[in-house]
């Protein structure tokens, strides 16, 4: 799943956390299809013995992305978790700041939501302090609940020396060289 083209945001989840129910909480009643979508993410064959058709197939294929998903958000938050984010932070993976004043500094990925399929994944500028969406349209498709708007602000507290100091230069426009009035 996340070797997929447009996931590269997500990182890989221990199968120890995906297996303790205590970091599941919650989530069956979220996710159709919980148990099978649980077996296929851990790729254990369904002891439940069913077979199903096509379609049924595909929405317990859609039900694994979101609880994917929905444990990672989680995941992304433990010291594990914010560690193979740093990795992923360290080699650009999220992106840079497309904004000229922030020299291409690395991003972050954010939700605007905690609510799933109300939002895609945005990149956070830890320089500008601001929100942008990915360069690639793919991994824009991400729902940004996968990531939660908890997970940048955490993740530089957490390593306090990643945060850089405030960009201190802002555009000024200019007309013939002279600055232009703000009402």
């Amino acid at each position: 799943f996340c070797n997929l083209r447009g996931n590269e945001f997500f990182c890989e989840i221990d199968d120890d956390y995906i297996q303790d129910d205590f970091n599941l909480c919650g989530l069956s009643s979220q996710v159709p299809y919980f148990d099978y979508a649980l077996d296929l993410i851990l790729d254990v064959e369904s002891s439940h013995g069913d077979t199903f058709t096509e379609e049924q197939n595909e929405l317990i294929e859609s039900a694994a992305e979101m609880l994917y998903g929905l444990i990672h958000v989680r995941y992304i938050l433990t010291g594990k978790g914010m560690a193979a984010m740093l990795d992923k932070y360290k080699n650009y993976d999220f992106g840079r700041c497309p904004r000229v004043y922030c020299c291409g500094q690395p991003c972050l990925p954010v939700g605007q939501s905690d609510i799933p399929r109300s939002s895609t994944v945005k990149i956070y500028c830890p320089k500008c302090e601001d929100v942008y969406y990915p360069r690639s349209k793919y991994q824009g498709n991400a729902d940004g609940a996968y990531f939660g708007t908890t997970f940048p602000h955490l993740f530089l507290m957490t390593y306090g020396s990643l945060k850089p100091p405030q960009a201190a230069q802002s555009y000024v426009p200019r007309v013939f060289g002279f600055k232009v009035h703000k009402p």
